[in-house]
Formats: C-alpha cells, structure tokens, sequence
C-alpha cells in the first residue's frame, strides 16, 4: 500500500456531473454541495455558474466552513452558451471572453484557486485550426491578464481542458500535444495558466492515458478522474457522458484508474506545486436517467481506493525518486 490517498492528494467531486441539476446554479445547488462539503471523502470540490447572488453568497459560506479545495468549471457555462474562444469572429470572440471573465468573478467570489475551461468547436481544417489555436491562445491571455487583475491575497488560475474532437463535445483543443502548446505559449507572458487533464477524455482523443499524462504533465495542474463509452456508437452513454466506472461497453474500470494514478506518480504530478493546497484528482461520473447519484458515488470511491491499493510499493518508491 503506497500511502493513504490523503497524504499525497485531494480527492475532488466535479459537481456538475456528479449532481445534473447543480450545473444551472439552482438552488439545488445548495442540497449538493452539503452532501458533498459533509462527506469527508472529498477534499475538494469543483462547482460551475451560481447566477443567483442569494445562492452564492450562502454556497460561500458552506465552502468557508467546510475546509475544502475549491475549483470552478466554467466548461457547462461555454456549451450551453455556445461560447467560441477561438471564434474567427472578432465579435464572437469578444463576447466569449467577457462572458468568461465573468465566470473568473465568480470564481474569487466562491474563493475557488482554479477556473477551467473549453475551446470553442473545432472547424475541421487544418489551416483553420492553426489560426483558432492562436486566437484561442490569445482569450487565454485576456482571462488570465483579468484574473491577475482581480486578484488580492491569491491568483485565480486558469486552466484549459481538452476534450474530444471527432466524437461527441468536437472541440478545437482537442489532442493533448495541440492544448500543451496552446498552454505553453501563454505560460511565457502569464503565470496563471495550466492543464486540466480528464482520463476519460483520451480514448476519446485516441490517445492512452499514460501519454497524455506524459504530454500535459509540465502544465499540468489539475486532473478529472472518469469513464467513457468510445466504440459503441449505439450506447446510450456514447462519448463524454462520464458513466459509473466498469459500465458495460465502457472504457475505464479499476485497473485503468490503477494506471492513471501510476501515471501521475511518475509524472510528479503529486510532487507538484499547485493552485490548491494539494493536488486534486476529481472524481467526474455522472448518473444516468433514473440513477441514483449516491449509488454512482459510491462506485467511483469504492474504485479509486482499489486502484489506489493496488500501486505497488515498489512502483510507488521509483515514482517518488
């Protein structure tokens, strides 16, 4: 056994999949964030758009009580409003940008250390896609220059997340080597910037876990920990629908997250110096139609303690050299 969970990261709960219902900032909102601030599985918690002023006011102070890591996913605020950051579109472009600073606001005001977000869709070709990854570049500039800005006793970091490009969410960024780039570009003028790396996300890139781990992991500061179903179109959790771990047709059960967590061991990712006050792998599952979301919680923690037993001791000792 390499150690309990706690004594080398935060395990987190991406909110808006774990609860369908939070992702709008309803008030369920709330009911969600309780059961999950009293569950002391989770150390951390990510938590999208509040709208609702009353709401976030109360939401903090549940946070401020709970001694959790905070993070704020702005990704459900960018595909329900069809943010483009990489729009070729000044316009587009811009009022993707300022809807994201506003998503940055209410991060600081949920005290959260890391806002993650999306490319826009990706346009298909290749000299379009070349243009869109600078001008995706240059948004992660602009929301990174206005999160310094915001700042007082901490930065608010930003962190870009690849998802599919060809299967299900279709975005510009997209495979891991071309969201390092991006990534790479704005760390040379801003400090704020990073990677979330979600394993589900790599079959659907075609990419293996441990390469993406390999190829993020200078940038990495962040991590989802999740299943995907990748080869059965005919599925009913086809693509990004983070279904419960070991799903029929599905793509990652324990020994997959064995390897994941193997990967960040090697790629020192549990050695780094993070935003939060440790590194934070978040469990990001989501109950189906007529799934009960604590019975789906329970799958994802009883399989991320089985993966953690199960590095061995000896691997782990070579990954802490």
């Amino acid at each position: 056994m390499p150690g309990w969970i706690e004594s080398q990261f935060h395990v987190g709960l991406f909110l808006p999949a774990a609860y369908p219902e939070s992702a709008e900032g309803r008030a369920g909102v709330l009911e969600a964030l309780v059961s999950t601030a009293t569950d002391d599985f989770f150390s951390a918690v990510e938590l999208a758009s509040i709208p609702d002023a009353a709401v976030r006011r109360e939401a903090r102070g549940i946070l401020e009580a709970s001694h959790m890591d905070v993070l704020f996913a702005a990704q459900p605020a960018i595909l329900a409003q069809r943010l483009n950051l990489n729009a070729e579109e000044q316009r587009e472009r811009e009022q993707a940008v300022e809807a994201c600073r506003g998503q940055i606001d209410q991060a600081y005001e949920l005290g959260a250390r890391i806002l993650t977000v999306i490319s826009g869709p990706d346009p298909g070709m290749a000299d379009a896609r070349e243009r869109q990854l600078r001008l995706l570049g240059d948004s992660l500039k602009q929301l990174c220059a206005h999160a310094q800005e915001r700042a007082s006793d901490y930065i608010l970091a930003i962190t870009l997340q690849p998802q599919d490009r060809g299967v299900d969410k279709k975005r510009l960024a997209g495979p891991t080597r071309e969201a390092t780039a991006v990534v790479e570009a704005v760390k040379a003028e801003y400090s704020n910037v990073g990677l979330t790396l979600d394993m589900s996300h790599a079959p659907l890139l075609g990419e293996t876990i441990s390469d993406m781990i390999v190829e993020g992991s200078e940038y990495l500061i962040h991590t989802h920990c999740g299943n995907c179903v990748a080869q059965d179109r005919g599925h009913p959790a086809y693509g990004d629908q983070h279904p419960y771990f070991g799903i029929a047709g599905g793509e990652n059960d324990v020994e997959q997250v064995r390897l994941f967590l193997e990967a960040l061991v090697y790629g020192g990712y549990f050695a780094k110096s993070v935003p939060t006050s440790m590194p934070v792998v978040s469990l990001a599952i989501q109950p189906s139609a007529g799934q009960r979301p604590d019975v789906v919680l329970a799958n994802g923690k009883r399989v991320l303690r089985e993966a953690w037993a199960h590095l061995s001791q000896d691997r782990w000792a070579e990954g802490r050299l």
